[in-house]
């Protein structure tokens, strides 16, 4: 890509972003809808868990039955 087409995805990016943050209004997260109920919020302790422990968990569980039920041969393998 050269130097004008990565300066136009630039300002591209850039102006998508900003329109984006101005066009999402923080102030009306404040007006409570007919029938809600947040409930609880979370702890900092059940945050970290829910969002980076278990995706962290997921993602090894995937890769260790990735590697124990690999089936291709061994001399393809680097």
């Amino acid at each position: 890509m050269d130097k004008k087409n990565a300066l136009r995805a630039g300002a591209v990016m850039a102006g998508t972003t900003l329109m984006m943050l101005l066009m999402s209004s923080p102030v009306l997260a404040a007006n409570r809808d007919d029938g809600d109920d947040p409930g609880p919020g979370l702890s900092v302790g059940e945050t970290l868990g829910l969002y980076v422990a278990a995706p962290l968990v997921l993602f090894a569980v995937i890769a260790g039955l990735v590697m124990v039920l690999d089936k291709s041969k061994k001399e393809h393998r680097v």
